[in-house]
């Protein structure tokens, strides 16, 4: 099987293209700015706001799935309508396609569990952008599938990680919110479901996130403790009130995917154990 990954070179990229490459598939990705390291790989640098570009790319790697993992916060010309031009295209060539999307899609307004029957109310920039990219997808691509998902942890290198590490160092100045709560995954556990949802020939909505649901300073505390930091240094704060937007509880509920896969969703609270590392 061909898979090509566009967003290759990012953190959940690199771990896709490394279990399908251990899978024994060809793997070919894409980058904006420059080629990601890890397995030996085919690299394409890919504009997705460029539709000539990606269908130059398609026509070379030949794929039998595209995987999209790239994002770009809120532009929206690459967030909301790079996956659009991607669908599109793959639908006109018959490739399957597996897009990524964000539990951002939701507010955390009137409920708190979001299974994948609820429809999309964002509140954010970045939320919309994401909103609008996966109704579109799924409305061009007969043979797409979404997956939502939540904070990815895993090996110390996500945003996320990287972040409690500066806060613990005083190398930057800023709060773990207690009030904003979500539902952390681990990126090997997000690859491995993406790589089975596309080789089962999945589609429509799927939901990915860890049983565990985490307020970000909770988080905070998990990552510091399993990697011997001072939690005292972590400062909390609520976000409700504050100067920085975005939705506060949201938790998205994974069980109707996860009766379908092999792949187990693990909490964070199982994975950011001390014994598990």
């Amino acid at each position: 099987m061909t898979i090509l990954v566009v967003g290759g070179s990012g953190f959940l990229g690199s771990e896709i293209i490394r279990q399908a490459d251990s899978a024994g598939h060809q793997v070919g990705a894409t980058y904006a700015t420059r080629p990601g390291g890890g397995p030996p790989t085919r690299w394409h640098r890919l504009d997705l706001r460029d539709p000539s570009s990606l269908d130059a790319v398609l026509a070379e790697v030949q794929p039998d799935i595209v995987i999209n993992t790239a994002s770009a916060r809120s532009d929206w010309a690459v967030t909301a309508e790079g996956p659009l031009h991607l669908a599109i295209t793959t639908a006109r060539r018959n490739i399957s396609l597996v897009h990524v999307s964000s539990d951002a899609v939701f507010s955390g307004s009137g409920r708190i569990h979001y299974d994948e029957s609820c429809r999309p109310d964002p509140i954010t920039p970045y939320g919309a952008a994401k909103a609008t990219a996966e109704t579109g997808v799924l409305a061009v691509h007969p043979k797409a599938a979404v997956v939502r998902t939540s904070l990815i942890i895993g090996y110390g290198r996500s945003a996320h990680e990287r972040l409690v590490h500066q806060l613990a160092a005083g190398e930057v100045d800023g709060t773990l919110f207690t009030d904003d709560v979500r539902c952390p995954v681990h990126v090997t556990d997000l690859a491995a479901t993406l790589l089975e949802v596309a080789l089962s020939g999945g589609t429509g909505l799927h939901h990915a996130a860890g049983p565990d649901a985490l307020s970000r300073h909770a988080l905070g505390l998990l990552i510091a403790q399993r990697d011997g930091l001072d939690i005292s240094l972590l400062r909390k704060g609520l976000r409700a009130g504050s100067t920085i937007p975005g939705a506060l509880d949201v938790r998205l509920d994974s069980r109707a995917t996860q009766r379908s896969l092999r792949t187990r969703f693990r909490g964070a609270r199982t994975f950011l154990s001390p014994a598990s590392q």
